[in-house]
């Protein structure tokens, strides 16, 4: 790895704009376990509007992660689910889900630390 693989074309920035759109992780990882509808997804989801929710699943599509699927026969039945692309991306969610289950309690400590008042600043920086 070079020094300019974070550069703006570079592969490894790709990829860390796809996982750090907070909704784009939170969608894959919903439609692991198969195809959804998107009253579905919000529910299983929670805290998302259908703006939001269309506007995230028409940007994973956009990127190959995600299939949508409408019936001819209901034209109002449509269903997303996870094309191969997006189910590689389950691992490294999956990871970062599991390093914020193990050090999340310090990242909120650290927080917590930089809000409080000290001897050196008096006022919280948050």
């Amino acid at each position: 790895m070079t020094t300019d693989t974070f550069l703006a074309d570079c592969r490894a920035r790709l990829a860390f704009d796809l996982l750090s759109n907070t909704w784009n992780a939170v969608v894959l990882w919903a439609l692991r376990d198969g195809p959804r509808r998107p009253v579905e997804l919000r529910e299983r989801i929670g805290g998302i509007s259908s703006k939001v929710l269309t506007e995230t699943l028409r940007r994973l599509q956009f990127n190959g992660l995600v299939d949508r699927q409408a019936d001819p026969d209901a034209p109002s039945r449509v269903e997303y689910q996870l094309t191969a692309l997006g189910g590689t991306l389950l691992a490294p969610i999956d990871a970062v889900g599991a390093w914020a289950f193990e050090y999340g309690d310090e990242v909120m400590a650290a927080q917590e630390a930089a809000c409080t008042p000290g001897p050196q600043s008096p006022r919280p920086t948050c």
